[in-house]
């Protein structure tokens, strides 16, 4: 920018304000009406790209088998005891009530697991708990001993010493709208609260899948709400203070406002959806708005201090700083569009919206703050230093001019020690971490992890490749193998494997002697084994969600504790 161009342009502003205010008002006012087109996302899938290989495999694994969105209702009773008559009848009571929840396509409890018993030569497939309220205690023991020796049942909906049991409620989101995951998470909610009223001395615990999504929607819509006003109040406060003028600091708000306005509002009219990352945006728009808008205002200030009229002290301000400024602004925004290498959706919309935001930031610094400053009255004390040496950044000036080599030195030395500690940092994610315990799906699912099982799944679709294949005893062989390979590693709540189904109806088809809770020996006895047992089977309790339709694979479900990405990636690797 010459200096001729920028004494026009300088000249200009000062000359033209009340022009520049409403083309200003104008345009933020077009573009901040996006906003209404604005939506927040809770989805997962949202933070994957549509050819992300990971994103691919998990879909193909859903549409194999059932999806694994979950909401997990964990109670515990005040006597830390579920067989009773009381806990199991609430459990039976709950069961029914969650097939209500929107998009619910599977209720899984210990009320409604499908034991399996011999009579004769019968099988007879029927819910664990019927009539709780009816059972004696040797029927409650019965079940105890059942549900706490049972692989799919233990540290999955029942805790071994039965302390705590879940009701785990499958849902099947459409995808047709965002706000499937608010339904579900209301209804689960409403549902939890309506028991506690009637059972006071019950604690329910919700967690899953699908309570994750809306907790990280919710936290970042109440950062949005809390923090970027409050935000606003520490720069009004601190604008204040340093710039000791009520103009300048209401120009720098109306600046910053604008500025976000306009970044949040074309995030809306180019159809961007929130979302968490991206919920972040005003605060780092804020953060540079007001760097630029100090920048012209102090110069300016400072100006009008010393004597100088209205005009000729913003058209200093603007001669000195617009060069300085656009490129601190152009450059700032370049790394933020940087953040399109990303390999995440959402860091790419907050790496755009906020290049927007600066680049808007800049131009309102330059054309609005200006303008508002010629426009409003501005009563600040006139300055009675005669001497500029006197003030302290010119003593800070002089310092460092004096000890020039002496800070080189050190502060290349200091540069050069934080550099070294660079390897120190790692990328590593535990998503449950990323809330504070004040967050009551963090509290909620600490409790669950501490005490019955993980949210966290890696799930394998394990593939025999002919049509009924599954049934094969070389494959089913293979997958037992690998599920006690995965239950001896470190970390491992679960695992949930068709094979511990195979090896019940195994003992039960030999009148349920226990040394024939083993895997059938060959392909046609697997087979009937499997038939009768999905004939058996009620609706909504299939085994759709561990085998495929034409049975040539099967789903195995690995379930850890709080894992660190680092350690599911070195989990991955041992697998692969």
């Amino acid at each position: 920018m010459t200096t001729s161009f920028t004494q026009r342009y300088a000249e200009y502003i000062v000359n033209h304000p009340w022009r520049l205010l409403l083309i200003s008002l104008l345009v933020i006012v077009m573009t901040a009406s996006g906003g209404r087109f604005l939506q927040f996302s809770n989805d997962y899938r949202e933070f994957f790209s549509d050819d992300n290989p990971e994103l691919l495999a998990f879909e193909e694994i859903q549409d194999t088998y059932n999806k694994a969105d979950n909401v997990m209702f964990v109670l515990a009773p005040e006597n830390s005891d579920i067989f009773t008559q009381k806990t199991l009848a609430l459990v039976e009571e709950l069961t029914e009530q969650a097939w209500q929840i929107p998009y619910s396509s599977r209720v899984d409890s210990i009320s409604n697991y499908q034991h399996t018993v011999a009579e004769e030569d019968d099988l007879i497939v029927a819910d664990l708990v019927t009539g709780a309220t009816r059972m004696n205690q040797s029927e409650l023991n019965e079940i105890r001993e059942v549900a706490v020796n049972e692989p799919l049942l233990v540290h999955r909906i029942v805790s071994p010493r039965g302390h705590v049991t879940a009701i785990n409620v499958t849902v099947q989101l459409p995808g047709k709208s965002l706000n499937e995951v608010g339904e579900v998470v209301a209804a689960a909610r409403e549902m939890r609260d309506e028991i506690l009223v009637e059972h006071p001395e019950m604690k329910i615990y919700l967690s899953g899948l699908s309570m994750m999504d809306n907790s990280f929607g919710e936290a970042s819509q109440q950062d949005m709400k809390n923090l970027v006003p409050m935000m606003f109040v520490v720069v009004v406060v601190v604008l204040g203070f340093l710039l000791r003028s009520f103009t300048a600091t209401i120009s720098t708000v109306i600046v910053i406002f604008s500025a976000i306005l306009f970044g949040m509002g074309s995030m809306g009219w180019l159809g961007w959806k929130l979302t968490p990352p991206s919920a972040s945006a005003p605060t780092i728009i804020l953060t540079m708005a007001v760097a630029d808008a100090v920048h012209l205002l102090v110069t300016f200030l400072h100006n009008f201090r010393l004597g100088q009229d209205k005009k000729a002290a913003m058209q200093d301000s603007l001669r000195v700083n617009l060069q300085p400024i656009f490129i601190t602004s152009i450059t700032t925004a370049i790394g933020f569009l940087s953040m399109n290498f990303s390999d995440v959706p959402p860091f790419q919309d907050l790496g755009n919206v906020v290049a927007i935001g600066v680049m808007i930031a800049f131009v309102l610094s330059i054309t609005t703050l200006p303008a508002l400053m010629m426009v409003l009255p501005v009563r600040i004390r006139r300055s009675n230093v005669t001497d500029p040496g006197q003030h302290p950044m010119m003593k800070l000036a002089d310092f460092v001019i004096m000890n020039r080599r002496g800070l080189l030195w050190g502060m290349g030395g200091l540069a050069l020690v934080l550099i070294s500690l660079l390897p120190m940092n790692k990328l590593d994610d535990q998503f449950v971490e990323y809330f504070d315990e004040t967050v009551e799906f963090r509290t909620d699912t600490d409790f669950v992890v501490e005490n019955l099982s993980g949210i966290y799944d890696i799930h394998y679709s394990l593939q025999q490749g002919e049509s009924g294949g599954i049934n094969e005893p070389e494959f089913l062989q293979k997958v037992e193998l690998f599920a006690n390979w995965l239950r001896a590693q470190d970390r491992v709540m679960h695992v949930r494997t068709v094979t511990d189904i195979y090896k019940r109806l195994n003992k039960n088809m030999h009148g349920d002697d226990p040394s024939f809770y083993r895997l059938p020996e060959s392909r046609e006895l697997a087979a009937q084994y499997l038939l009768l047992y999905e004939m058996s089977l009620p609706y909504g309790l299939d085994l759709n969600d561990q085998i495929d339709i034409d049975k040539s694979s099967t789903r195995l479900t690995v379930t850890f504790e709080n894992l660190h990405t680092e350690e599911v990636l070195a989990f991955e690797k041992k697998i692969s």
